[in-house]
């Protein structure tokens, strides 16, 4: 299976083209990153250079490349992977338009422990709808975007839970919540890879829930399911849930 990796040269695109490498299935066709990689395949700095065939694309670069990444996707048929966080409402939309003549597998979090602690995140709060929901999401300093993808992946399956009754408030400093408030704080200090913390309270009692994670082959591999998962879907979205 060919692959072309967008976002070859950050932390996460180092991260999963070993994993590709050393796959016996996977070879790695061309990078793609606006910073020279030292890997042993095609380099380009735009996605639209690219002249190899592949089979997937995976990208883990930055959201303000969605539509030419999408556009180079769709125009040459290729499975898509957005492993990519952060995208606004109009990039989004732009996802789901593509993906009706198009597989795209897409997630916040490629994590399958993430999905997991998700789906329990949100069988409690949809058991006690009337209970107080914070997330508390810690990444490292260099992280982009805040809050996380994951952090609003963990949100919006408590609406979903609760009949998409209430918000989702990004900033720990608004001041009093309101009833059916999600509210998440997001921590940037030091080389945190990724660390979750949800605190639901009913008032009478407690629960917290965390997941931390400690390398980032936990997403990689991840990534790697996802990639053998699209290259045989047909049309359509997809996100871990999918898989699992």
């Amino acid at each position: 299976m060919k692959i072309i990796l967008c976002g070859a040269s950050g932390r996460m695109g180092r991260e999963i083209a070993r994993e590709i490498i050393n796959s016996k299935d996977m070879q790695l066709v061309a990078g793609v990153d606006k910073t020279p990689h030292s890997l042993d395949c095609a380099y380009y700095a735009n996605i639209a250079d690219v002249k190899e065939q592949a089979d997937v694309i995976i990208d883990f670069s930055h959201h303000s490349g969605t539509y030419q990444l999408v556009d180079f996707a769709t125009n040459r048929r290729i499975p898509l992977v957005i492993a990519t966080t952060g995208q606004n409402k109009e990039e989004i939309e732009y996802i789901k338009k593509a993906a009706q003549s198009l597989p795209i597998f897409m997630s916040g979090n490629m994590s399958l422990g993430v999905t997991l602690f998700i789906s329990v995140v949100a069988k409690i709060a949809g058991i006690f709808p009337y209970a107080d929901v914070e997330i508390i999401e810690t990444h490292h300093n260099k992280k982009a975007d805040a809050p996380s993808g994951t952090a609003l992946m963990l949100a919006s399956a408590v609406l979903e839970a609760r009949n998409r009754e209430g918000r989702i408030v990004t900033d720990s400093r608004s001041g009093v919540r309101q009833k059916g408030d999600i509210g998440i704080s997001s921590v940037r200090i030091g080389g945190e890879i990724g660390t979750h913390e949800v605190r639901i309270d009913t008032g009478f009692q407690s629960f917290t829930f965390k997941h931390e994670a400690h390398s980032r082959a936990l997403f990689a591999i991840g990534a790697m399911h996802a990639i053998r998962f699209i290259a045989t879907q047909p049309d359509g979205l997809y996100s871990v849930k999918d898989f699992l």
